[in-house]
């Protein structure tokens, strides 16, 4: 069987923030695929500005670096479960994975599920143990930690005996020693070319070339990124498309496209085992596979990830709709997400009886909230409803998504964390004393239960706690309510601006939501009661001056800090009657109702009175 020596296919997994985007960047600037005089930014890889200013992968990614004449082909993969859909399709353009565990942390929730994904597609791994500067680092526990894993989720022999190789992304060295580390990346390019297969050398055959991600070009159209399986392809040649429904449509190559550092170039000639990109095909999916017209084999589909969360989308109609946003009718809000469907499979839109509302599902919350943070970069305006679990009929019986959750608190903060998730119908399954004050838990919840609990949880555990969480699947619908919030808000009385005066009125009445002399309307959540039933409130109001000197006339009164809600808190933070208004420079929550009588009488009609 003959190989390309001359090409290896990678993939980096990892745990959120274990560091494998600042690797990619150092083997990329060691390997000299970057020119000297070339200005490359921290984590080149993380190119949007929301990946940026995270500090995570949402969208995977693929670059070429040469070394040693060989093309190294890396994927960067997404490492948090909401992108879940995106890691399974990387996993099947690639021959083997460098699986990256931070050398203090461990194994986290995310590297189980991200290494359970690649050892099913029977991958060949190499294990980078990152962050090995870090002075609490723990090497040598770390991979027996790795071990264990691998032994759990069923790695056979061959997999089990993985090189592992030590590096400082931050730093830019490695090494083949946790204590030997020299300023270079070769020790981790020479154990890829070592331990990873070549691909097979199958050009002369027919083509196959599977699609797995997609992108777009407002000239070009949409583009696909993928991997040739089998024979070759050249610009101008005649394929076969073979779509996901059966049909097959017939169409000439107009552009092809290869990746070198982080740039993509135009080729005219792609052989077997090349990760490239073809223009050309309208209406092109993921999964689809382009083949020779003469020999039309489809390859598998690849299981794209159900969502499993929705939300409503609506056009804004607040008091204060239009005055912050470029983009605010329903038919430009509709257009920019069916933009979103041309790249993002995990997404649904689905239209509803109102021309300005949809329904849009995604695999979390983070998906969601990602996508409307873009959009109102973007200059769009639009409100959205309290995020709903999808519940799935199987077999006659109602299922809903279920979570496997693992907690890292100071032993203080256990009894709480354990109570609240119990409350959230969550079940513990394992609970390690790590020694130095630690403890980590594990439980497995109901998706719904999470909604907003991330919040609480770090209120609870003063900041000092970590929660990290995957879905672990679809469980018989759990009885009762699960979770929800458990206290009242502070409801804007009449339009106005928020005064100190009337800040300092309610400051015992809970907490405060929004600055002296920021713009309200009548029935606009201004604060959190700490009580459970909202109150209205008047916080417009002014201080009547008199003409009566009183004794402490020139002491002066300092308001509390107020809470400022992040997209992400106030979405977890809505409840059923209520609304999130989206705007390129606020974010405000709302009742639906929003005239005080009016919301009164439905709540009697609701409650039965």
């Amino acid at each position: 069987m003959n190989v390309r020596q001359d090409l290896r296919n990678i993939a980096i997994i990892a745990h959120v923030d274990h560091g494998k985007t600042t690797l990619v960047d150092q083997m990329l600037r060691h390997s000299g695929t970057f020119r000297d005089n070339e200005n490359v930014d921290d984590r080149a890889m993380d190119s949007n500005d929301l990946e940026k200013e995270r500090g995570i992968t949402i969208l995977a990614k693929n670059t070429a670096i040469n070394y040693n004449d060989t093309r190294v082909n890396i994927l960067d993969t997404p490492g948090h479960a909401d992108f879940g859909g995106e890691v399974e399709r990387i996993l099947k353009m690639v021959d083997g994975v460098m699986l990256v565990v931070d050398a203090y942390e461990g194994c986290m929730p995310q590297t189980r599920f991200v290494l359970k994904k690649a050892l099913e597609q029977k991958l060949t791994p190499v294990v980078c143990l990152n962050k090995i500067d870090r002075p609490n680092a723990r090497p040598e526990e770390v991979v027996d930690e790795v071990l264990d894993l691998f032994i759990e989720l069923g790695a056979d022999e061959d997999q089990l005996e993985f090189p592992v190789v030590y590096a400082s992304a931050l730093q830019g060295t490695s090494g083949y020693e946790a204590d030997e580390q020299n300023e270079t990346m070769d020790p981790i390019f020479n154990t890829i070319l070592d331990s990873i297969p070549a691909p097979v050398d199958n050009t002369e055959d027919p083509l196959q070339f599977q699609i797995t991600l997609l992108d777009y070009n407002e000239f070009l159209g949409r583009i696909g990124v993928g991997r040739v399986f089998r024979g070759g392809m050249k610009v101008g040649q005649q394929v076969a498309l073979m779509k996901k429904d059966g049909s097959v449509q017939n169409f000439r190559i107009t552009k092809l496209f290869g990746f070198i550092g982080l740039k993509r170039i135009e080729i005219e000639e792609a052989k077997a085992g090349d990760i490239v990109a073809i223009s050309g095909i309208e209406g092109i999916n993921v999964g689809e596979t382009v083949a020779d017209v003469n020999n039309q084999e489809a390859l598998e589909i690849p299981r794209i990830d159900e969502p499993t969360l929705q939300m409503t989308f609506l056009t804004n109609n607040s008091p204060f709709a239009g005055k912050e946003g470029e983009f605010i009718t329903a038919r430009k809000i509709e257009e920019r997400l069916r933009t979103q469907l041309e790249t993002d499979v995990s997404l649904r839109v689905e239209e509803t009886e109102s021309p300005d509302k949809w329904v849009v599902s995604g695999r979390g919350e983070l998906h969601l909230s990602i996508l409307i943070e873009n959009m109102r970069r973007e200059g769009y305006e639009l409100q959205l409803s309290k995020p709903q679990v999808i519940i799935k009929e199987i077999d006659g019986v109602k299922h809903e998504p279920m979570e496997h959750v693992q907690v890292d608190v100071p032993e203080d903060y256990t009894g709480t964390v354990m109570e609240s998730l119990g409350y959230r119908k969550g079940e513990m399954l394992d609970m390690i004393n790590q020694g130095n004050g630690q403890v980590r838990i594990e439980f497995k919840v109901p998706s719904r239960g999470l909604i907003g609990y991330s919040t609480e949880f770090m209120s609870q555990t003063r900041g000092y706690g970590i929660i990290n969480h995957t879905f672990s699947g679809y469980e018989p619908l759990l009885g009762g309510t699960v979770g929800g919030r458990r206290q009242g808000v502070l409801v804007a009385l009449e339009n106005g601006k928020a005064t100190t005066y009337g800040i300092m009125q309610l400051e015992d009445r809970g907490t405060i939501f929004v600055e002296p002399t920021t713009e309200v309307y009548a029935g606009m959540i201004v604060g959190e009661h700490n009580r459970d039933n909202d109150l209205t409130v008047n916080i417009t109001k002014e201080k009547h001056l008199t003409n009566v000197r009183s004794a402490n006339k020139d002491t002066t009164n300092s308001i509390k800090s107020t809470r400022k809600l992040t997209l992400e808190e106030a979405l977890q933070y809505l409840d059923d009657d209520e609304f999130c208004e989206v705007t390129p420079q606020n974010v405000r929550l709302r009742k639906k109702i929003l005239n005080k009588n009016e919301r009164e009488k439905a709540d009697k009609v609701k409650n039965g009175k």
